[in-house]
């Protein structure tokens, strides 16, 4: 059996996989009790970010990853809700 798989498939596989290491990373980098490990540890992740990033930005431009704006009333909803919480913090 010999499965091929489209530009598609490949890209949301890439995609799938960075944001499984952006989040390894993330946690890795939360839980590091030494500095220098920890710096190259943010160096890392925000080289992960980038990719990801990367190959978000590709998918959208072949329409594969579609994103919908929000309107200001949606928009005015999210602050109000994010400031009630960081209030509440």
């Amino acid at each position: 059996m010999n499965a091929e798989f489209s530009d598609k498939e490949i890209l949301e596989d890439m995609l799938s996989s960075q944001k499984a290491i952006t989040g390894v990373y993330n946690s890795f980098t939360n839980e590091c009790a030494h500095q220098c490990v920890r710096t190259d540890l943010m160096s890392i992740l925000q080289d992960e970010h980038n990719i990801q990033a990367n190959i978000f930005t590709e998918m959208q431009k072949r329409g594969w990853y579609a994103v919908t704006g929000a309107d200001a009333q949606q928009i005015s909803q999210a602050r109000d809700k994010f400031r009630t919480m960081a209030a509440a913090l």
